[in-house]
């Protein structure tokens, strides 16, 4: 397959904490040197759909990533990135959304990242990989494409679990694919109030799509998971007394040196030049 130029892209990145976002996505090698990339910096929203259809209405790319403030993209991450637009290009040109780690409905995750608390995620692989649903670390799609968040989902969880359903019920899939990232975050193991919110909204809107496997929970009308989730917080918080599973890191290039330090012993991505 020929591959095309690279294609000029639009960066949103919600942004509660510029220290953050400064010390992460800001500096990915992927975005130094000159480019015609666009950076849209959405503060004071409260909620991700609005900050990101804002997004995409003031993206001057159709071509449009939506990404944490707490990633981190290596410098092969936009050449991944074209290589999986090309396959699409050929293969799905009606695509609907791409993300960098995603879920099936019955047969586990695809993607190939690194999270803090959880380690290198996956391996690479070929071919963008049909998922369900996709994490929000990162979320790729088309401003033609006419895909819109559901300003009433509140907050700032699952709303990756809304675009890919709604880009299904348009008759549009939505893909992992092998563009490796880092994110650096801060693992909690307690879960806020807020995401239980967005899970009584999904599972209201999506009813009829039910079950619903997202990255972090399996929605089904039992809601067993649910229950069973909460259960186990209480027993991390009041009995075990422990909360967080990953801590973020001030310096990233710190998870990268790790990265690189255990390549010998399990096949890693090329990471390219990072200093």
């Amino acid at each position: 397959m020929k591959a095309s130029p690279s294609r000029n892209i639009t960066f949103a990145v919600a942004v509660n904490n510029r220290e953050v976002f400064e010390n992460n996505f800001l500096g990915s090698p992927c975005l130094r040197g000159p480019s015609e990339h666009q950076v849209l910096v959405q503060e004071g929203y409260n909620s991700a759909a609005k900050a990101y259809n804002s997004a995409i209405d003031r993206a001057s790319h159709d071509l449009v990533v939506l990404a944490h403030q707490d990633i981190f993209l290596p410098e092969t991450w936009v050449a991944q990135l074209n290589r999986a637009l090309d396959y699409l290009e050929a293969e799905d040109p009606q695509w609907g959304v791409l993300g960098c780690y995603g879920e099936t409905l019955n047969d586990n995750g695809r993607g190939h990242i690194y999270s803090s608390g959880l380690g290198t995620m996956g391996r690479p692989f070929e071919r963008p990989a049909p998922v369900q649903t996709l994490d929000e670390i990162v979320l790729i799609l088309r401003k033609s494409s006419g895909l819109r968040f559901d300003e009433g989902l509140p907050h700032f969880h699952l709303y990756g679990t809304d675009i890919c359903l709604r880009a299904g019920s348009q008759g549009m899939k939505s893909y992992a694919i092998c563009a490796f990232c880092i994110h650096n975050t801060h693992q909690s193991l307690i879960l806020p109030k807020e995401f239980y919110d967005c899970c009584k909204h999904i599972k209201r809107v999506w009813k009829d799509s039910l079950p619903i496997q997202t990255t972090c929970i399996r929605l089904t009308r039992s809601n067993l998971q649910v229950h069973l989730r909460r259960a186990q917080e209480f027993h991390l918080q009041y009995i075990r007394r422990k909360k967080v599973g990953g801590t973020r890191v001030q310096n990233v290039q710190q998870i990268v040196d790790a990265i690189r330090a255990q390549a010998i012993e399990r096949p890693q991505p090329d990471l390219g030049q990072l200093p």
